[in-house]
């Protein structure tokens, strides 16, 4: 099992480049059921989801070849199949985005229930509902979600307890471009991923109006046409490495970055002290004099807020700040697994609740972490930037699922940073 070794104390410099989004393109890779013929996609990241999801898709029918290191030539040739087996399904959730694409394209899916999530209760009871709403007749036996009719245009509510859903969003609306008829979907999520889905989709031949709002409206189409496409820059990458510099006061530009998906992190951050030069497809940290930043309080919500997908490295920068910070979730509550490993380093943090305090400390010191999922790995190596000493973080296997590379690039702007395996 692979491990990654920091070797805290060293200033970072140059230019970090961001992948294609992750969570912008497993939902477009699962549209792809619904499209006849080829589609070509740049910009591809290769993450374990990536190819997990592929792995779904052929299951499913679906050809895929990669041309080059990041262009995607996907095409469903298949279109009898129809169920998606638990063994490939558990590996990770965003594999239930395939249930409404594949039912709206061949009348009936087969859908395992998708593993447990670390940090909590994460359910797909929008995802039912919602495509239940299209007109959907679902059982759910032996662990399965089977689905079968004709998508119906229909108006439709998905907000719920924690906001609106993200792969529910995603998952009702590719079910809404072949059903018969109009479908309005209010609470619709508003993330830049369901906005360059649904531009993908438009593309294609679909006929979504009102993107980028809480309320989509779905005008239903007889077929999609492949076409070629090119992924957003994944903004969470993008604000990891941007929070390194930070932390490092170093003069780091990260390049591929959309500013505009990370209006809410970079206001935190400036709030924090932290000074920018923000160009249309790059962020650049400028260094402070002192690289001393204040305490600031972040509250995550759904988009334009505070992503929950950068709250624990958010938590490592505020570990080293000035006073006390209070980081409260309220989109998974109990995601801060990584607040006790953080500990293991000097970090001074205390739960009460849905939110952490953070009292921050001048120095952190190297040790043995354990990574609990995919964004407390990131956090983790943030700390070990700045750690005395060295620091192992164990079971790298979780940031390989988000991070295209992630020691490589360190590696590029003056991280001494390596991937051990230990056989």
């Amino acid at each position: 099992m692979d491990r990654i070794r920091i070797r805290g104390g060293r200033g970072l410099g140059g230019t970090v480049q961001v992948s294609g989004s992750k969570n912008g393109a497993l939902p477009i890779l699962a549209a792809t059921l619904l499209i006849d013929g080829p589609v070509v996609l740049h910009n591809v990241p290769r993450l374990t989801d990536i190819l997990n999801l592929l792995r779904i898709l052929e299951r499913l029918g679906v050809h895929h070849e990669w041309r080059g290191q990041s262009t995607l030539v996907v095409e469903a040739r298949d279109k009898t199949l129809y169920q998606a087996p638990y063994d490939l399904v558990r590996t990770m959730r965003a594999s239930f985005l395939v249930l409404g694409p594949l039912w709206a394209r061949r009348g009936v899916a087969q859908v395992s229930y998708p593993g447990g999530c670390v940090f909590g209760h994460r359910p797909v009871d929008l995802h039912i509902k919602g495509l239940r709403d299209l007109g959907g007749q679902i059982e759910m036996t032996n662990g399965y979600v089977t689905i079968s009719g004709k998508p119906k245009g229909n108006v439709l509510f998905l907000g719920g307890n924690m906001g609106s859903t993200v792969l529910g969003t995603a998952n009702v609306l590719m079910a809404a471009t072949l059903a018969e008829g109009t479908t309005y979907l209010e609470s619709a999520a508003m993330e830049p991923e369901i906005e360059d889905l649904c531009n993908f989709l438009n593309k294609c031949g679909a006929q979504i109006s009102g993107i980028g709002s809480h309320l989509l409206t779905i005008e239903g189409v007889q077929n999609l046409t492949g076409c070629e496409w090119s992924m957003i820059p994944d903004r969470i990458e993008a604000g990891t490495f941007l929070t390194g510099a930070i932390i490092t006061n170093s003069d780091v530009r990260v390049e591929g970055a959309n500013p505009m998906h990370l209006l809410a992190v970079i206001d935190r951050l400036q709030a924090a002290g932290a000074r920018f030069e923000l160009g249309k497809t790059y962020i650049r940290n400028l260094p402070t004099p002192t690289g001393q930043l204040k305490a600031v309080d972040v509250t995550t919500m759904p988009y334009p807020g505070f992503p929950t997908d950068l709250q624990a490295q958010f938590m490592t920068l505020m570990a080293k700040a000035d006073g006390v910070s209070v980081i409260t979730e309220k989109i998974y509550p109990e995601r801060f697994i990584h607040a006790s490993e953080l500990q293991r380093l000097g970090a001074r943090i205390r739960r009460e609740g849905p939110s952490a305090i953070v009292e921050g400390t001048q120095e952190l010191h190297g040790a043995q972490v354990m990574a609990s999922d995919l964004r407390a790995s990131a956090s983790l190596v943030l700390a070990g930037l700045i750690a005395r000493g060295h620091t192992d973080v164990q079971r790298v296997y979780h940031i390989d699922r988000g991070y295209e590379r992630i020691e490589q690039k360190l590696q590029c702007i003056g991280a001494d940073i390596e991937r051990i395996s230990d056989g």
